[in-house]
């Protein structure tokens, strides 16, 4: 499938290269995934497939009887179907998205843009670069497909104002015309339909990012606050109806512990719990097949785990029966629309995901499309859960990567905190780039701090003003941990990790002299206060309520920055940054360069102007991790790039 969507959509393949014996083949970690989703047509004609280019995300539609591709879309440079759905059996709406680096994750520019499964007709439906004083000043994102309508859909629109207040929009797939159908009572409301299209629920927040949760009757009726997060403390987020109707399903944050999904009946007010897990919060809605009725939720903790409001529905047996055959964690990411035709995503740390064709009548399945094809499971690094304790008692969750046929026992090994931090978290998946370090040697760390999601809103708000402090000594308890396990050579230890993970890798090597024999920081945060004068966070006044929230007065923050604390730091370093990151300015990375410099620290830099928040040119890429691994390699003995792909034009 791979050949077909790149010769297509590329041009020349990238075929892999051989690697020198005992070095790391780097283009078998840095080459992109085939695709990143699939998606089924309503009546299953078609699949869409998202692309991953260099610097671009495409589609490629493809005719299941012979998976032949009739008709695509590749945006512009730095441009990404950052979103796509099908609304009839023969159109396509695609989100438009932008990013300016690697490791940034696609925003939608509120552009949507329809194309025939045949790859004709495409037009840019609303946005910015559609043209007209109308079209031209709001962003739109698709909120319902409207399963009984071929011809409309709903769309939330966004006029370009700081906190405005949204509105739904019917409109057409083929021409863009639009209609107003209902306002928004709050600024910045998401809305949420019931099973007939209607506009039920509305969710939002202004510049002091409480959210508010709004909820009516029927079209015309008044608007009635359901939660206001000032008030309750917790967020509640709707996520639909039952299939009569009569209740609606919404996902509740609790004081402690996990979230919960809870059943509403808006008659009687009641509310019952359906699903809540003891550790980890619900990850991925799970949907009955042609429908948009809620069923259950699939749950990322030790292993991705499916759960159901009935164990006894027909949904429920689905996915046990899958699971059965597939022998590994399923989610339905589409059907037609009769529910027949499903589509099944498998996926585990050593394996980056298998899609499925199931035909619930015939009850056969068919391998559709592997993510990467070229990657062998079995010759993957192994993945394992870790749970361990704060020092303050906190329980602490991740995950330890294993190298391929090592004993995990006095292993050299690499700290990885996630960047983020507030809001992301590890989820056990495969990662290409730790699954790089694990085949240079290395055993690879990764610990959900406090701050990271998917453990309750308490676990979350631990976070606030604990930027190094707290939240460093959660990842310096867990490195301490595999010490004392026997996992890791106390004496061969790096931290190494991108935005602010390399803030926390700097910080760490400040706070525990002697743990770290090496820190390396890829596009970081190093300068606190600086956040709040460039970047993009600062730009609006919600991002200074989240930077004043979460990291607290930029005038106590000066102690807490790595810059000012460059005299401390006695280890060997390395940092990489890009002249385009707007979100992590390369001044925080050269500011950091200069302080360790005066200061006598051993370190090494890469900088190239044109790249972003991460690095995109693959030359560019195979020079970082060529690098990079030279840079470990000294420190903890693993193994380098093998010559043959680090020299790559």
């Amino acid at each position: 499938m791979r050949k077909t969507l790149m010769a297509a959509l590329l041009g020349a393949g990238c075929a892999l290269l051989s690697a020198t014996a005992g070095a790391v083949d780097l283009e078998r970690y840095l080459r992109d995934d085939a695709f990143t989703n699939i998606k089924i047509s309503p009546d299953g004609t078609y699949v869409a497939a998202s692309v991953p280019l260099q610097d671009a995300t495409a589609i490629a539609i493809l005719r299941t009887s012979d998976m032949a591709m009739v008709g695509s879309f590749r945006p512009p440079r730095d441009n990404h179907a950052g979103s796509f759905d099908w609304v009839s059996n023969e159109r396509l709406v695609i989100g438009l998205a932008q990013k300016w680096g690697r490791l940034d994750k696609p925003r939608p520019t509120g552009e949507l843009y329809g194309i025939n499964a045949d790859g004709r007709s495409g037009e840019l439906l609303v946005g910015y670069r559609v043209g007209g004083l109308n079209d031209s000043q709001v962003s739109a994102f698709l909120t319902d497909e409207l399963a009984d309508d071929e011809r409309n859909v709903l769309i939330a629109v966004w006029p370009f104002a700081e906190n405005p207040y949204t509105r739904i929009e019917r409109m057409d797939a083929v021409t863009g015309r639009r209609i107003i159908v209902a306002r928004s009572p709050v600024q910045g409301a998401h809305f949420t339909t019931d099973n007939t299209g209607e506009v039920r629920f509305a969710l939002g927040s202004g510049s002091d990012n409480v959210q508010k949760l709004y909820y009516r009757v029927q079209r015309g009726e008044d608007w009635v606050l359901l939660n206001d997060e000032a008030v309750s403390r917790r967020v509640e987020k709707p996520l639909g109806f039952s299939a009569d109707g009569s209740v609606a399903y919404l996902w509740i944050e609790q004081a402690e512990g996990p979230d919960a999904i809870v059943s509403w009946n808006p008659q009687t007010n009641e509310r019952h719990n359906l699903l809540r897990d003891e550790v980890v919060d619900p990850g991925r809605v799970i949907y009955q097949p042609g429908t948009r009725i809620p069923v259950g939720a699939l749950y990322y903790g030790d292993v991705p785990k499916a759960r159901f409001f009935d164990d006894t529905s027909s949904t429920a047996r689905l996915y046990r029966s899958l699971q059965a055959a597939l022998r590994s964690p399923v989610y339905i990411t589409s059907s037609t629309r009769d529910g027949r035709i499903v589509l099944a995503q498998t996926w585990s740390g050593s394996n980056p995901g298998d899609f499925y064709r199931y035909d619930t009548v015939e009850k056969k399945a068919r391998l559709l499309a592997s993510r990467s094809s070229w990657i062998d499971p079995s010759q993957s690094a192994q993945v394992r859960p870790v749970a361990l304790k704060a020092r303050d008692g906190l329980p602490l969750h991740g995950f330890l990567t294993v190298p391929n046929g090592k004993e995990a026992r006095r292993l050299p090994m690499v700290v990885v905190p996630h960047g983020g931090p507030i809001g992301v978290f590890d989820d056990g998946s495969y990662e290409h780039e730790t699954q790089l370090l694990a085949a240079a040697g290395y055993a690879v760390l990764q610990i959900n701090f406090r701050g990271s999601s998917n453990y309750g809103r308490a676990h979350t708000a631990a976070a606030r003003h604990q930027w190094g402090l707290r939240m460093q000594d959660d990842v310096t308890d867990a490195t301490r941990w595999a010490i004392e396990q026997g996992i890791a050579d106390g004496k061969r230890i790096c931290i190494y990790g991108a935005s602010y993970g390399a803030y926390a890798a700097l910080m760490g090597t400040v706070r525990e002299p002697g743990l770290y024999q090496c820190a390396a920081g890829y596009v970081g945060i190093y300068d606190l206060p600086l956040m709040f004068e460039r970047g993009d966070i600062q730009s609006d006044r919600s991002g200074m309520t989240y930077l004043r929230d979460w990291l607290g007065a930029p005038e106590a923050l000066a102690e807490r920055s790595p810059v000012n604390l460059a005299a401390q730091v006695k280890v060997p370093v390395f940092l990489a940054a890009g002249g385009e990151d707007k979100r992590a300015p390369i001044q925080h990375t050269k500011k950091m360069e200069a302080a360790l410099r005066r200061a006598g620290t051993p370190v090494e830099s890469l900088y190239y102007k044109s790249e972003g928040h991460g690095f995109y040119t693959p030359q560019h890429q195979r020079e970082y991790y060529t690098r990079l691994l030279a840079f470990l390699s000294r420190s903890l003995g693993g193994q380098t790039a093998s010559a043959s792909t680090a020299a790559q034009p």
